[in-house]
């Protein structure tokens, strides 16, 4: 079964000078600030979208890595995985380096490098950058 996560950002003015509040609508684990400054600058105690990338591609990478050393017989103890997303003003995204920390007992570090490279190939959020998924636009002019 197919799941859909919501979440709205409620921006006011200009991208300088402006900002707004991104909600996390589906878990309604909360409501956070981001501007400009914070997305391009110092966080300043804000978010930013390569944040919330980065929190959905460590996620989903610690998922599958998970899954995939479970499934050949070598469950983790634990993984401590990071995201770390560049955005440069001008270009973009202009990498994503994910670094991960892992006891997973019954493994050797050969074995254990190639699981950790399949998953990074193979978790959906990596799929979904390195790939681009369809993206559909409804685009309304209110008053």
């Amino acid at each position: 079964m197919a799941t859909t996560r919501t979440a709205t950002t409620d921006w006011k003015g200009p991208l300088i000078g402006g900002s707004g509040t991104v909600s996390l609508d589906s878990s309604g684990v909360g409501t956070y600030e981001v501007s400009w400054p914070s997305r391009a600058e110092a966080a300043n105690g804000k978010t930013s979208p390569e944040e919330l990338i980065a929190a959905a591609h460590s996620s989903c990478y610690s998922m599958a890595l998970s899954h995939a050393l479970a499934g050949r017989g070598t469950p983790p103890d634990s993984l401590e995985t990071r995201a770390d997303v560049t955005f440069q003003p001008g270009e973009g995204i202009t990498g994503i380096v994910l670094s991960v920390k892992a006891h997973v007992p019954g493994i050797s570090t050969e074995d254990f490098a190639a699981v950790a490279a399949d998953a990074k190939e193979n978790c959906p959020v990596s799929k979904a950058l390195k790939a681009g998924v369809p993206i559909s636009l409804q685009a309304e002019l209110l008053g």
